[in-house]
């Protein structure tokens, strides 16, 4: 494999740079020293030439929601917990995702370590950018106590209720590593006592949350599924919106004037309407998931379509662990099947995703940029499936998979 210092040129009979309309014809892109060095027409190179054929070579993926953390049983260690981080984090770059942002798990020092361990070149994986937990209202989406304390005097996830808990919670995950800062807005699917029409956080709460992690640098995502938390959050100022999966259009319409992306997750909502009926696909889930939801069955079905509709900027999230990591890339048909073009939804994973996490030097292939290159056979212009047959992976100049036919 060549080394970061290496000249490698890597050809494909379709190239497309994460931002034009459609792919371009038989292209080379020139890689020295982890960097995009040139792009042009396919010629005679001097340096080393890895010809992939027939093939789309794209800018590497980014996943902007992710746990890499599975949701495993209650008391798994965190050794464990962090070994089968691990195996998700190889799974995602395998996929040719070469940046995801996790949005928290429930010990605050694991996904901060990992990014660290990635940097370092300890694990294999995309990089990272993390927000440690997901701050909660007790008793809202984050709260995973579940009877805790009224048993043992404890309580699990970073619980703050309050302006002055609020504030003292956003510091402590600024100190223990956070890029991000995100909360809960609403309540979600996650627990029985749970519902995404509950609002679990008042204005004056959300306003000095966001503010609190405005001022020490951090943006702030809101996990919310109603018209109202989501207004509560923009009028506050996030950055990013996850989900709204209950949102109206006139909801989003507002996210785009503002300016405030959206990270939709529509393939747990396709998944799981999709397969309402099949007792098979709910049998190792919660019982209260399936019910709660064919209770919103009439309303996720008809809002999983306003995102196409809407103006406001989209980026790729898939939510993975939620389904399995190695099925993260059944987003983008999953976005194209609710009415969003191939188009938006590639550019959802690069070039619109690159602006939202604020780091310009990926999401496009362009001289000056990391070297992060993925292609796939097939053209997903024309099949999105394509997505999920990546075979080449390149991240910061350094071939990670390559698995020619």
């Amino acid at each position: 494999m060549p080394t970061e210092t290496d000249s490698l040129v890597v050809v494909a009979d379709r190239f497309w740079d994460g931002i034009a309309d459609r792919p371009a014809g038989r292209t080379a892109v020139l890689v020295k020293r982890g960097h995009i060095e040139e792009v042009a027409p396919a010629g005679p190179q001097e340096a080393e030439v890895i010809d992939l054929g027939d093939r789309t070579l794209v800018p590497g993926f980014i996943d902007c929601h992710v746990h890499v953390v599975p949701d495993l049983a209650p008391g798994t260690s965190i050794s464990a917990q962090t070994l089968a981080a691990v195996t998700a984090l190889r799974t995602l770059l395998d996929n040719g995702f070469t940046t995801v942002r996790d949005l928290g798990c429930s010990s605050p020092s694991i996904t901060a370590d990992l990014k660290q361990a990635q940097r370092e070149g300890v694990v294999e994986g995309p990089r990272m950018v993390v927000a440690p937990r997901i701050i909660s209202a007790r008793g809202g989406h984050g709260d995973k106590s579940a009877g805790l304390p009224e048993r043992f005097g404890i309580e699990l996830g970073a619980l703050a209720d309050g302006l002055g808990e609020v504030i003292r919670t956003v510091r402590t995950e600024a100190r223990q590593g956070a890029d991000w800062i995100k909360f809960a807005g609403t309540g979600g699917f996650g627990s029985e006592n749970d519902d995404p029409e509950l609002i679990t956080y008042s204005q004056d709460e959300v306003d000095v949350l966001v503010a609190t992690a405005r001022d020490l640098g951090k943006p702030a995502a809101v996990h919310a599924f109603n018209d109202e938390g989501i207004r509560r959050a923009a009028h506050a100022g996030v950055r990013s919106v996850e989900h709204a999966s209950l949102a109206t259009a006139a909801t989003l319409s507002t996210l785009a004037d503002k300016g405030i992306w959206l990270v939709p997750t529509l393939v747990v909502t396709v998944e799981f309407l999709r397969h309402l009926d099949d007792d098979s696909f709910w049998a190792d889930k919660p019982g209260h998931l399936r019910s709660t939801f064919r209770a919103h069955e009439e309303r996720l079905r008809e809002c999983a379509t306003h995102p196409a509709r809407s103006p406001v900027r989209i980026a790729f999230g898939s939510d993975a662990s939620v389904l399995p990591h190695r099925d993260n890339w059944r987003e983008f048909p999953a976005m194209v099947s609710t009415g969003i073009s191939p188009l938006r939804a590639l550019r959802a994973a690069t070039s619109e995703a690159a602006p939202l996490l604020a780091t310009p030097d990926r999401g496009t292939v362009r001289p000056g940029a990391l070297a992060d290159l993925i292609a796939m056979p097939g053209n997903p212009f024309d099949d999105i499936d394509c997505t999920g047959n990546v075979d080449f992976v390149m991240q910061d100049g350094r071939i990670k998979r390559h698995t020619p036919s």
